[in-house]
């Protein structure tokens, strides 16, 4: 049988599998059937939850041994947009001027189709590796994240599978290839915060309590002073109001209620319950020096509501994995990589739970974009860099 040893050829299938989250839409087959030639044992899982929807997943391994390397990454994708606005349509993978263009290119089908094609050129060249690949993909990192990655985790541990080092294939690169690999990620938590007054008309404001007043005042203890300066590994936390709403249609009336929702992107000077610990006494500080109006006593009364599923911030040590794939990024690209903890979440912050996990794909400029698209050199580049990586790391 064939091996798939031309990425392109492997993108440009997976490609035109409308996979548009949390649609399969063929890419999951497509990726199963590209994976027996190499002797893959794959299963396709179906997760549920109340409330969210069913998700198809795949778990494919290469060899029954140690050390044993997971590759992990998405088969789901964001939905195009206007199709219209696209040069080439979004799940065609047309080529031009030595570019592929589909959704999905870079983020995250690209890596994909590379590392499919390099631990083709593995098993060509070499034979079956001394040890173990298994292939962890999902169709739900654009979507909740809850039928996904998680489960797809924990059902293969509860059978007994375990993992040396993982590598997810997301676009890490910034300006160019191999300039950049995920060493860690910093962790996320949002939240709503709500203050109550009581509604009135705007001519008789005596008479009513706004509660935009005092939801301006906590913001701004949200927002400032910063929560830190940053450490060496990361960058300084931060707070973004993202929607501030008190559903009030009419002009002329003083609101009952107003709401502000907040994400925080934070270091490891923090932890989950010490930041939520923080934010309450900003918010309790700020309460008791603010007022809904002049001349008021009482202090400002809100509630606030932590979304669920926080996301913990981790950074990777581990020095085989780190120095092995930076090398081999280097022997390809003719430039050391740097290591980044920035950008926003992945699935590699379920991962990390279960072993060493570092990011490495393609460029990252074009995704969730119309026109997403990938240079074929990047392709035929990124998978010498993960056939180099393979090489070494099972040496």
């Amino acid at each position: 049988m064939k091996l798939p040893i031309d990425p392109a050829a492997n993108l440009a299938a997976l490609i035109r599998c409308p996979s548009v989250t949390p649609a399969e839409g063929g890419a999951l087959a497509a990726l199963e059937a590209m994976l027996a030639p190499l002797g893959a044992v794959s299963e396709r899982l179906v997760f549920t939850e109340d409330g969210t929807p069913d998700v198809k997943n795949l778990y494919a391994r290469i060899g029954d041994s140690g050390p044993h390397l997971m590759f992990a990454g998405h088969t789901d994708v964001v939905p195009p947009g206007d199709e219209a606005a696209w040069t080439h349509p979004p799940f065609a993978a047309e080529i031009a001027g030595g570019q592929m263009f589909g959704r999905g290119a870079v983020d995250m089908k690209g890596g994909i189709a590379c590392f499919t094609a390099a631990v083709a050129r593995y098993v060509e060249k070499h034979g079956a590796p001394k040890g173990s690949v298994s292939f962890l993909i999902t169709g739900d990192e654009e979507g909740p994240a809850i039928n996904g990655t998680v489960k797809l985790l924990e059902w293969a541990a509860a059978r007994g599978e375990r993992w040396d080092a993982a590598l997810v294939g997301e676009p890490t690169n910034r300006e160019k290839l191999g300039d950049t690999i995920k060493i860690g990620r910093r962790g996320s938590l949002s939240g709503t915060v709500t203050v109550t007054g009581r509604q009135g008309h705007v001519a008789y404001p005596h008479l009513a309590d706004n509660p935009v007043r005092g939801l301006l005042m906590l913001a701004e203890a949200l927002l400032s002073p910063p929560f830190d300066e940053g450490t060496a590994d990361f960058q300084p936390t931060n707070l973004e109001i993202t929607s501030v709403d008190v559903g009030n249609p009419a002009v002329n009336v003083i609101p009952a209620r107003a709401s502000a929702a907040f994400n925080l992107r934070f270091n490891d000077t923090w932890q989950v319950e010490t930041l939520q610990a923080e934010i309450h006494n900003r918010l309790d500080r700020a309460s008791k020096e603010s007022r809904l109006r002049p001349g008021r006593t009482d202090p400002v009364d809100f509630e606030i509501e932590w979304r669920d599923r926080p996301s913990h911030v981790f950074l990777t040590r581990d020095e085989k994995l780190i120095d092995t794939l930076s090398a081999s990024v280097e022997a390809v690209a003719g430039a050391k990589p740097a290591l980044s903890t920035s950008g926003g979440t992945s699935d590699a912050r379920f991962i990390k739970d279960y072993c060493p996990v570092v990011e490495f794909g393609l460029l990252g400029q074009t995704m969730h974009m119309v026109d997403e698209r990938v240079a074929l050199a990047d392709l035929e580049a990124l998978t010498r860099i993960y056939l180099r990586f393979l090489e070494d790391w099972f040496a």
